[in-house]
């Protein structure tokens, strides 16, 4: 077993305002997800657990999606950047799990620390959590900022009793 060295992140505050609380929520799962993959060969990285195609590489490189598309994207509107914006979705909907597996984990790890200091930045112009994003549904419904963050929540939140299945599966590592 190779327990990850970095400490657990502190938990979210008990008694924040509503959008600093939900920051936190998910400044603590980016947190506990790059942990889950620490200490990690690229293999064990990118290895799967039948009958799921998951993999650690790939759901990192798949949240670095979720922040490019809901902060960049929807929240601000503006058009995907690469490599997002050069991706045939068409072909392989799951895109960004699948190409993970010829990534390197440092490539992957950069790409998604830069997509979160993107988002925190984009967070710090906007505080008002009943605006709406500049990205209605795809049946023109508005979405506030509010449930953005909390999907975000739910996101990463799911993601993370994935990331403890397969960290288990791989070398016995349990918690967070």
């Amino acid at each position: 077993m190779n327990e990850p060295s970095t400490p657990l992140p502190p938990d979210p505050p008990y008694d924040a305002g509503e959008r600093e609380m939900l920051l936190n929520f998910i400044e603590f799962y980016r947190a506990i997800m790059l942990r889950k993959a620490e200490g990690l060969t690229r293999d064990e990285l990118a290895r799967t657990v039948e009958p799921s195609t998951m993999s650690l590489i790939g759901m990192i490189k798949h949240l670095a999606y979720v922040e490019h598309e809901w902060f960049t994207h929807r929240l601000e509107g503006r058009p995907m950047d690469a490599p997002w914006a050069n991706v045939d979705w068409d072909s392989d909907n799951d895109w960004d799990w699948n190409s993970a597996a010829a990534d390197t984990w440092e490539d992957v790890a950069t790409l998604y620390l830069r997509e979160v200091d993107h988002s925190r930045d984009i967070m710090g112009r906007h505080n008002d959590l009943e605006a709406p994003l500049a990205v209605t549904t795809k049946d023109g419904r508005p979405i506030s900022l509010r449930w953005m963050l909390v999907h975000l929540v739910e996101e990463y939140a799911r993601h993370a009793g994935h990331a403890d299945l397969l960290r288990e599966a791989i070398d016995g590592s349990v918690g967070d």
